[in-house]
């Protein structure tokens, strides 16, 4: 090849190396919300790393001239895989900023290059520099929107505050008590399933209303200092800890650690009550009020859920058109917090009979004869065996779509799939995580493992028919 060509060739394949390992990398810091260390060392699918990463990298350094026509194979394969992802890089401004950056820095090294020869060097910084300079930039904007929002906060003079939290239903908390206080308070909710720090800072800053009378937000954790800096931020005037399990283990180490972390909520500046679920802590706390001992006579159908809340001499007989048991404890957080507002009981029985569901969260869909229910955001036993509970009820056949439970316990996953295998007449199980356990343990007469669930659509199509329950349970994503 002519020396110029080659040298041309040459430079195109290392910037595009570049580029495209720096967009694998962004992907995967997105997915696993910015931090380098989970993605190392808490990614589900670290086979990923080798065959997109680590592969290309050697073979940059060992193929020398032959380099470029591996590049093409291997960017082809990169583009299969990532077409395929259900879950694909999200182009945010934090991303556009490292991707001009990765850019520029990829044209000038490889440009100092073509004068003198640099080794590894135009692979290796720019991708270092990239990720310095951009971690770099963002904690600086991080420190100016934090305290963007501390502002806007202080300004809303008579913005009352809650917060939620819990390793389940905090979602379903929070949205049910955004409803209910809705009746009679302009409300404002952290939307979706916004719930890190740097989630609720961009929120307030850019969607809280100054017109909001109620603030209603939601915290998680995969650390623990998460929730309290959550909690020095929106400074909550009631907070509600709901129910504390093994969710994400793998962050926490053990499960005191979770119940402390989500504890950290109640150390509010201005807090003026807090309600905690009884199976969290025991620990008295002059401002704690424990709940959930007080739900009775609990009736769960595919219709709704009916219960009485004994919270005073004459229980509330409360409805709700929302599926699932475990909700009753939701609507009593909600109500807890609606009746130290201010609302009248009568209110509140009226607000609950109206409480929508929360979509993705055991979420009924009737369409084509079948019934679906969506629990697609959902991740812990409890709900999900209350979804198989649900499903028993119904009179046709039994579909379960499911990847089982992500970031907990074999034993747990053993309860499921225990639980499954008396229901169901259809087991589809997505992804590779359980799929060896389900195939130890699954004593179901129709089963399907699917690697991928870019063929999920398809699939149902053939095996469903007018007439079945179709139970999405934990739509995981492709990297999980």
């Amino acid at each position: 090849m002519n020396p110029a060509l080659a040298q041309t060739v040459a430079f195109a394949t290392n910037v595009a190396l570049v580029l495209t390992l720096g967009w694998y990398l962004i992907l995967n810091l997105q997915w696993y919300s910015y931090k380098l260390e989970r993605v190392v060392l808490n990614h589900h699918k670290r086979s990923w790393h080798l065959l997109y990463f680590v592969v290309p990298f050697l073979a940059y350094f060992i193929l020398g001239e032959f380099f470029p026509l591996f590049f093409l194979l291997y960017f082809g394969a990169f583009v299969w895989w990532y077409v395929r992802l259900d879950k694909k890089l999200v182009l945010t401004w934090r991303v556009k900023r490292f991707l001009i950056l990765l850019s520029a820095l990829a044209l000038f090294g490889d440009f100092l290059c073509l004068i003198k020869s640099c080794g590894t060097l135009p692979l290796f910084l720019p991708l270092l520099l990239a990720w310095l300079l951009s971690t770099g930039i963002e904690k600086f904007l991080f420190l100016a929107y934090k305290k963007e929002a501390k502002r806007k906060l202080a300004r809303l003079e008579g913005l009352t505050v809650v917060a939620v939290t819990g390793s389940y239903g905090k979602t379903s908390m929070k949205n049910f008590i955004a409803q209910l206080l809705g009746t009679q308070f302009e409300v404002y909710m952290t939307p979706r399933s916004v719930n890190t720090l740097g989630g609720i800072i961009k929120d307030i800053n850019e969607a809280l209303p100054e017109t909001a009378r109620v603030y209603v937000c939601e915290a998680g954790a995969r650390r623990p200092g998460d929730i309290l800096e959550i909690a020095q931020l929106v400074a909550p005037h009631y907070a509600v800890v709901g129910k504390v399990g093994p969710q994400h283990l793998e962050y926490f180490g053990d499960l005191e650690t979770i119940v402390r972390t989500k504890l950290e909520l109640i150390q509010s500046p201005r807090l003026k009550q807090a309600f905690v679920h009884f199976e969290a802590t025991d620990e008295p706390h002059e401002k704690v009020r424990f709940f959930g001992r007080e739900i009775e006579n609990i009736a769960a159908d595919l219709e709704g859920t009916s219960f009485d809340l004994a919270l005073d001499e004459a229980p509330l007989q409360l409805h709700a058109p929302v599926l699932g048991g475990f909700n009753a404890v939701n609507i009593e957080a909600a109500v807890l917090i609606a009746r130290a507002m201010g609302m009248t009981d009568d209110a509140i029985m009226k607000g609950v009979d109206a409480l929508q569901p929360v979509e993705h969260r055991l979420q009924r869909i009737d369409a084509g004869g079948k019934v679906i229910l969506d629990d697609g955001y959902n991740g812990n036993i409890d709900g999900m065996k209350e979804g198989i509970r649900l499903c028993s009820m119904h009179p046709g056949r039994k579909v379960i779509v499911t990847p089982g439970l992500v970031e907990s316990t074999e034993a747990l996953n053993r309860e499921l799939i225990e639980a499954i295998n008396g229901v169901f007449d259809l087991v589809i199980v997505t992804g590779k995580l359980n799929a060896a356990q389900f195939k130890a343990q699954l004593n179901v007469s129709d089963v399907l493992y699917l690697e991928e669930k870019s063929t999920l659509t398809s699939v149902l199509a053939e095996k469903t028919r007018p007439g079945d329950i179709i139970y999405f349970a934990n739509d995981a994503p492709n990297f999980i």
